[in-house]
């Protein structure tokens, strides 16, 4: 205990730690970019649990970079060496099963927040003015996750795996002219071999995760600067008090992440149960045909891609033509990017737009889930004409987005967000 300037006792402790906290600001904006992102950022006070998922997101990439450094000590990316590594991992590997299921579970609920997050934004008109560069961005990310995920399910060399590779790589062959260059580019060989393996994991361990989290710091950049919308579709910033703070915001932290760790430990022992309870979740997240070693001579009865890619491939099957396929699943995409454009109605938030909005939103919902479910399917003729009825109408909801959005017939906005309690 010491004696400060004015004589009062203080304790060393608190002194230090504060003293350090200062030479850090002195080197490093420690202080300024708490406040500026945590302590007084102001979110909408109305925030719902629909807007944990961004949150959800960000911890279950964090549990794919972490569990994916261990594997990586374990693993050997040769096509003689794969698949023997993988079962290395789960059955000699200290605590090396837990690893491999956290992973393989954390991919597949990596799409179920980053669907869930998406579907917010759709309901919520997170992409509309300012905020097109930011849904661009998210996109942007889901697209590298794609990658990330689609060069990780090579990895295990299991008899999927690298059937279904040989299915989407062959896919690039129907761009015109520059197909079957390409095509040979992305195997680095004639076909998928140890070279192609050896070319995934680098992307998937190095390239496609430091790309991912560029992306993820823009896109909270992006947010922190528009600000995050809430389920009014109000600005908040544009009515502040004396103080110069928003009239409807409270601060991120605490108020928001208190809320946020809540939904993060129900989150964790949902996690857990698939994982300890069920890893596999029936053929979904590991397929049992992924548990038998690439055999190049045997293809599978039926081949299909992991189910956050059914619906894409869905629509790649529901056209007869290779070419075409594969240009209405790009386009399937494309249209998301091109949302903010195509929606040219004035009022953001689903609770005051009109009847067609709503329609045309539950449609999207419900085509694409169809379509996920019927990717999973074997190709027969009542598939294949469902998967076409849903194709058809998951594009004619983007098509004609920029007239009956237009359109509409809306309801008065509130000038300032309204707390519903019980959401």
């Amino acid at each position: 205990m010491s004696a400060g300037p004015t004589g009062a006792a203080s304790t060393g402790g608190g002194g230090r730690g504060a003293r350090f906290i200062d030479w850090i600001d002195e080197r490093f904006p420690l202080t300024a970019m708490m406040k500026e992102h945590v302590t007084e950022y102001y979110a909408a006070k109305s925030l719902n649990i629909w807007y944990v998922f961004g949150v959800l997101a960000l911890v279950v990439l964090i549990i794919q970079l972490v569990t994916g450094i261990f594997l990586t000590m374990n693993y050997k990316p040769s096509a003689e060496d794969a698949f023997a590594s993988v079962e290395y991992i789960m059955r000699e590997v200290e605590w090396g099963w837990l690893i491999r299921y956290m992973h393989s579970t954390g991919a597949s609920m990596f799409f179920v927040v980053v669907y869930l997050h998406m579907f917010r934004g759709l309901m919520y008109g997170s992409y509309k003015a300012p905020r097109e560069l930011l849904w661009v961005v998210g996109m942007l990310i889901y697209l590298a996750l794609m990658a990330e995920a689609f060069m990780g399910y090579l990895l295990p060399w299991g008899q999927m795996s690298y059937w279904g590779a040989q299915v989407i790589v062959s896919l690039f062959g129907a761009i015109p002219v520059i197909g079957g260059g390409l095509m040979e580019w992305i195997r680095g060989d004639y076909f998928i071999s140890d070279i192609t393996l050896n070319r995934f994991f680098a992307f998937h361990v190095v390239a496609v995760p430091l790309a991912l989290i560029l992306l993820v710091v823009v896109h909270i950049l992006a947010l922190h600067t528009t600000g995050s919308l809430n389920p009014d579709g109000i600005e908040i910033k544009e009515k502040k008090g004396p103080t110069g703070i928003p009239l409807d915001g409270i601060a991120f932290h605490p108020f928001h992440t208190s809320k946020d760790l809540v939904v993060i430990i129900v989150f964790a022992i949902i996690f857990a149960s698939v994982m300890f309870f069920a890893p596999e979740m029936g053929g979904y997240f590991l397929e049992h045909a992924n548990f038998e070693p690439a055999n190049l001579l045997k293809t599978p009865e039926h081949i299909a891609p992991v189910w956050y890619f059914t619906p894409f491939y869905a629509i790649l099957r529901a056209v007869p033509s290779k070419g075409w396929g594969a240009f209405l699943m790009l386009a399937a995409i494309v249209f998301l990017f091109l949302l903010p454009w195509l929606d040219r109605c004035k009022v953001k938030s689903i609770r005051y737009r009109g009847w067609q909005f709503k329609v045309a939103l539950g449609a999207l919902a419900i085509s694409f889930v169809a379509l996920g479910a019927l990717g999973l399917q074997p190709d027969t003729p009542l598939v294949i004409t469902g998967a076409r009825v849903f194709t058809i109408i998951y594009f004619a909801v983007f098509l004609l987005m920029p007239l009956y959005t237009a359109r509409e017939r809306t309801k008065p906005v509130p000038e300032r967000v309204v707390y519903h309690g019980h959401e």
